[in-house]
């Protein structure tokens, strides 16, 4: 059994990704921002003695992040065989009227983070020629996403980077998969501010369905799986679809409400 890397452990599709590896044996290192929780499922995950579970408690958006976490593998001599690229954050509205922090925040972890641990980790998968990448991407990726600009724009990269990457090493032993869920019950649709638009009143997957979808992808070395019929059919839409046509409908999808009482 190996030992899986799990980013964005503290909650949502992540923690259950860090469950499945658990449940399977293989011992975890859970990463997220959040301490107390990551301690909480750590006990969890390690309760029978099966696995063990390392909670590294740090900033992946912050300067020295990276390197703190790196650090921290270095010091407990963490061999890492699955590397799991769940952390991601939104924010939705207008652009011109976002947090500057925030925006810059959200490139540094959905995107940099992900290249960053990816170079970092997969040398050593290399030359073991055993390992194996999970990314969550979105099937918000596949098209521009008005009204939640810059988090469409970053999971377009992790799309494009996870599929690249995927061909590149082909045939060396390492795989990577590419996870793209659409709407999903976490905590991202109250912290982006995008859960109480029509996107999310449609149909909203569970995060251990979503997980669950991407574990087995991942341990069968797929490159990509698109949880549910009607997201894969939305990204077969998207791709055919008049561009304007695919940026009016995600806008009217992302818009946010309007206040109680506006006209």
């Amino acid at each position: 059994m190996g030992t899986a890397l799990v980013t964005g452990a503290s909650s949502g599709i992540g923690r259950e990704l860090a469950r499945l590896f658990a449940a399977d044996g293989h011992s975890v290192v859970l990463v997220a921002r959040r301490k107390p929780r990551l301690d909480e499922l750590a006990r969890e995950l390690a309760a029978g003695g099966r696995v063990k579970a390392w909670p590294i408690a740090c900033d992946l958006s912050a300067p020295g992040g990276i390197d703190a976490l790196l650090e921290a593998l270095g010091a407990e001599n963490v061999q890492v065989d699955f590397l799991v690229n769940a952390a991601g954050v939104g924010t939705s509205g207008l652009f011109v009227e976002s947090a500057p922090e925030a925006e810059a925040a959200m490139a540094e972890l959905n995107v940099t983070a992900i290249v960053r641990l990816t170079r970092a980790l997969l040398p050593g998968m290399l030359a073991r020629r055993h390992g194996r990448v999970l990314n969550v991407g979105s099937t918000a990726g596949f098209q521009p996403g008005p009204f939640m600009a810059t988090y469409y724009a970053t999971k377009a990269f992790v799309n494009h980077f996870s599929e690249a990457l995927a061909y590149e090493l082909a045939g060396s032993g390492v795989s990577v998969t590419l996870s793209c869920p659409g709407p999903t019950h976490t905590e991202f649709g109250d912290v982006s501010g995008v859960g109480k638009s029509k996107l999310f009143r449609l149909q909203v997957a569970s995060a251990e369905s979503v997980a669950r979808d991407a574990y087995r992808a991942l341990m069968n070395g797929r490159v990509l799986v698109i949880h549910g019929f009607l997201n894969w059919l939305g990204v077969q839409l998207t791709r055919i679809g008049p561009r304007s046509l695919v940026r009016a409908i995600v806008a009217g999808l992302n818009r946010p409400p309007a206040p109680r009482g506006a006209a």
